[in-house]
């Protein structure tokens, strides 16, 4: 059965892997992003694949916080209606801390964290109103254990996973499930130097993973489950020393 679902973050990376390998299902996409052109290309490119599908897109900045119950609606209304919302936007950011640049840990926060709440508290207004729909939030393996030298980056995907957790406690009752995904290395092309880490794999992979357990409403996943299942439980107990050397 088709579903109706919206996806930030969506033209390029993790975000455009799981549009194509929705869209291959039969679903129906609305899909936001900062960049207009991209966005408009993958629709354009989805609908030629799928010409059964309904593909939606609306430019959307999500650390623009007023604007962005308006686009996630906005989207909705085109749809017909929304059964599953993605946060997935998301910026990378490496700052070395004593550098004084707060700006980038700034940036990294409006869009990480407040984007993501931003989206999130939309999408469970209109679940609420419903009276069903499946939040999914696009989170990292960097919430269980901090990356030197990506401080901020690290703080906000932790911050962003205890929201979910919390959100998700706050609609048991709702018929509003929660989502939370741990990736760990993926390659794309927000990320052309992950070749370098060990367990990488390819966007469109994780995709498959991700969009499977979307399906079957998991609470709380990491992706590949091996081995980041396991190390987000042994990473934590390591000497500082031997941490720094992995990352």
């Amino acid at each position: 059965m088709s579903k109706r679902i919206i996806i930030t973050g969506a033209s390029s990376g993790i975000g455009a892997a799981i549009a194509h390998e929705l869209a291959k299902q039969g679903h129906h996409l609305g899909l936001c992003a900062r960049r207009g052109e991209e966005l408009e290309s993958l629709c354009n490119a989805l609908q030629e694949k799928h010409p059964n599908g309904k593909f939606f897109w609306e430019a959307l900045d999500v650390s623009m916080l007023d604007q962005v119950a308006q686009r996630i609606q906005t989207l909705t209304s085109r749809l017909g209606g929304l059964d599953i919302l993605v946060a997935n936007a998301g910026v990378i950011g490496v700052r070395r801390t004593g550098s004084g640049e707060l700006e980038k840990d700034q940036s990294i926060f409006s869009v990480n964290l407040m984007g993501a709440i931003a989206t999130v508290d939309a999408a469970v207004a209109i679940f609420k109103d419903q009276g069903h729909g499946q939040i999914v939030g696009i989170s990292s393996f960097s919430a269980f254990i901090g990356i030197p030298g990506s401080a901020a980056y690290s703080a906000s995907k932790a911050g962003f996973s205890n929201y979910l957790q919390a959100v998700r406690t706050e609609l048991c009752n709702r018929n509003i499930q929660v989502t939370c995904i741990h990736p760990g290395f993926i390659q794309t092309d927000l990320s052309p130097n992950m070749e370098k880490y060990p367990f990488v794999i390819k966007a469109d992979k994780a995709a498959k993973i991700m969009v499977k357990a979307i399906h079957k409403k998991k609470k709380d996943i990491s992706v590949p489950a091996w081995p980041w299942a396991i190390l987000k439980h042994v990473l934590p107990l390591l000497p500082d020393s031997t941490l720094k050397k992995v990352f």
